[in-house]
């Protein structure tokens, strides 16, 4: 099929790992940082490899009511030294931490003051090292206007996009209709977490840090492996 894909999503802090499969074959991805920060979200946590099980992340933010993700303020400057001590602790004797280590510290060792900016600067390192080329932009930078299906019919207008590729919690708010209005066709994506390496600790859901630092140069065909996507037809 035809047309440029885009994917619209928020930023998240080390997304896992169907974040990153969703973007297989897109065009751009979309940082939706304009909308409201969620406590409850991955917008600043996430998940890597543990010996007793998962280890969360956070990163620590400064609280505002009805603050947006891109004016969300990083709390202190102690996080990053606890979380870079960890990544190494946990990945440091996996197979392809030598090739990675020197561009994630660089990243560890900047001194960040907003979520967004922090974010945005991990998810270009990991869909490099994916190989992934699709382009990154933040709406932010020229906010789109309405909610729900009218704001991403408006984005596609702003990027000359056709097909939006989405995930399954979008059906449950997309007007239908508008969208056929509007000649975008549809895109479900979905992603069932194959296994990967030997290493023990491994769990479906995990930080996709840790399936780039245990298979590497394999990372993208077992993102590949595990994706799937669904065009729906809107009359």
């Amino acid at each position: 099929m035809g047309g440029k894909v885009l994917v619209a999503h928020q930023p998240a802090y080390l997304p896992w790992s169907g974040y990153f499969s969703r973007l297989a074959g897109a065009d751009e991805l979309v940082l939706l940082d304009h909308v409201q920060f969620s406590e409850r979200g991955w917008q600043n946590r996430n998940y890597i490899r543990g010996t007793a099980g998962p280890v969360r992340l956070t990163v620590p933010v400064r609280r505002r009511f009805g603050q947006s993700i891109t004016d969300t303020r990083i709390a202190d400057d102690v996080w990053a030294g606890r979380h870079w001590r960890s990544l190494s602790q946990t990945y440091g004797h996996a197979p392809y931490w030598p090739a990675h280590r020197e561009a994630l510290e660089a990243l560890y060792r900047t001194p960040w003051t907003h979520l967004a900016d922090l974010n945005e600067a991990l998810l270009r390192l990991l869909l490099d090292a994916f190989g992934l080329a699709c382009t990154v932009v933040r709406t932010s930078d020229r906010p789109p206007a309405g909610r729900q299906t009218s704001m991403l019919i408006d984005l596609c207008r702003q990027r000359g996009a056709t097909l939006l590729r989405v995930g399954t919690g979008a059906l449950a708010y997309l007007d239908h209709g508008l969208l056929a209005e509007h000649a975008i066709t549809v895109e479900v994506a979905t992603y069932s977490h194959p296994r990967y390496g030997r290493a023990p600790g491994w769990r479906a859901g995990l930080s996709a840090v840790d399936l780039l630092l245990h298979e590497g140069p394999n990372a993208l065909a077992v993102l590949r492996a595990g994706a799937r996507t669904e065009t729906k037809a809107f009359a």
